[in-house]
């Protein structure tokens, strides 16, 4: 079928619309000829630790685990889940320190934040 004609079987859907924190999204069933890769992810900014651990344990179940706060669901969607203080750390004009805190990140799957502050900072483990 042509691209701008998917094929959609009975009991398939072919647009779904969703809100997501007041903001309007809209999906398309593109078809088997269209996957979702990392090159498009929904990125999250959490407020706390606490945060960032309940969504990333509600992604992982049935998702995987990438590298440096990102995961892919179990429908293969790939998500960032950053906290908010992360950028506070990364725009500090201490250029140590912030060179600190990306080496402690790229060693990381989940984000920690208590770590990635540890690193800022100088403070060993």
């Amino acid at each position: 079928a042509p691209l701008d004609t998917p094929a959609v079987g009975e009991g398939k859907v072919l647009v779904v619309e969703f809100t997501i924190a007041g903001a309007d999204y809209m999906a398309l069933n593109g078809g088997p000829n269209f996957n979702f890769t990392p090159a498009i992810s929904i990125f999250v900014q959490c407020e706390s630790q606490a945060e960032v651990d309940r969504l990333w344990d509600a992604l992982a179940d049935g998702g995987k685990p990438i590298q440096c706060g990102w995961i892919t669901d179990r429908y293969g969607l790939t998500w960032q889940i950053v906290p908010r203080d992360f950028f506070a750390l990364t725009t500090s004009p201490d250029q140590a320190a912030v060179k600190r805190t990306f080496e402690a990140m790229m060693g990381m799957v989940k984000l920690d934040l208590p770590a990635l502050r540890r690193a800022f900072d100088g403070a060993a483990g």
